[in-house]
């Protein structure tokens, strides 16, 4: 996940740590939590970049460009 939110054309300057909070061999769960230092508010900034959907996009895409 560093490797994947630090190279990011568009969260990578944000991106500050990554860190696994659970993991569950059973289930193949991971939960994990993605620190980002943001710019002091701008207009529509962490609705569209900070948007969660957003940041699990950049790391489905790498997925598919693994692949």
């Amino acid at each position: 996940l560093t490797d994947v939110y630090s190279s990011s054309p568009a969260l990578g300057r944000y991106f500050r740590s990554a860190q696994v909070v659970y993991f569950s061999n059973e289930s193949s769960t991971v939960f994990y939590r993605l620190e980002f230092s943001v710019p002091p508010s701008t207009e529509g900034f962490v609705e569209n970049t900070m948007n969660p959907d957003f940041i699990r996009n950049v790391l489905r895409q790498n997925i598919y460009d693994e692949d």
